[in-house]
């Protein structure tokens, strides 16, 4: 089985923040597969289906960001994936707007979410794809930065979460993924 997460904040209050990209490309990545309604188990919204052959779990972690290996390490442990095929999807502050990078492997680069992960999954071996919110302008917390949208970056914001779904179909359908970052 190969378990896709996306990170980010539970309820309506944050849905359009950047810290919520990783739930929408979880989102838009269940539409593509037409997966299975989301169901809440393990401190996660869980949708589990099959794809080209192989099981897939989708994975939105309820625990707020910086709990989500709680989540994250309870549903690989009841599914069985092991660390490698597990890709996690989160926003990056140290990448341009709309930028994505992928790894194999990796530290948490002062990311909350994916030190969570890290450590209760007792290593660094699962995949990621990280996408760039940028950093504040002067004056500006980052903290209001990630929890928070802006108008004016949607269409790249948009564009960037569909990249990134495909990537993570792609990684779905064939088990393929290497470190790669867009242009």
């Amino acid at each position: 089985m190969i378990a896709v997460v996306g990170l980010g904040n539970p309820g309506e209050k944050y849905a359009g923040s950047r810290h919520n990209l990783g739930f929408q490309v979880v989102d838009r990545l269940a539409r593509k597969l037409d997966a299975p309604r989301f169901r809440r188990k393990f401190e996660a919204l869980i949708s589990v289906g099959e794809a080209a052959g192989r099981a897939y779990c989708l994975v939105k972690p309820q625990t707020f960001m910086n709990a989500s290996g709680e989540a994250v390490a309870a549903v690989a442990r009841f599914y069985k994936v092991p660390a490698d095929d597990c890709l996690v999807v989160t926003d990056d502050l140290d990448l341009p707007l709309g930028k994505l990078r992928q790894r194999l492997s990796g530290s948490d680069g002062g990311h909350r979410g994916l030190r969570s992960i890290i450590e209760s999954m007792g290593g660094q071996g699962f995949k990621r794809i990280r996408i760039g919110i940028g950093r504040p302008p002067p004056g500006r917390s980052v903290v209001g930065h990630v929890l928070s949208g802006s108008k004016e970056e949607q269409a790249q914001l948009d564009a960037a979460v569909e990249l990134a779904a495909e990537q993570a179909l792609n990684f779905l359908r064939t088990g393929k993924f290497e470190n790669w970052s867009s242009p």
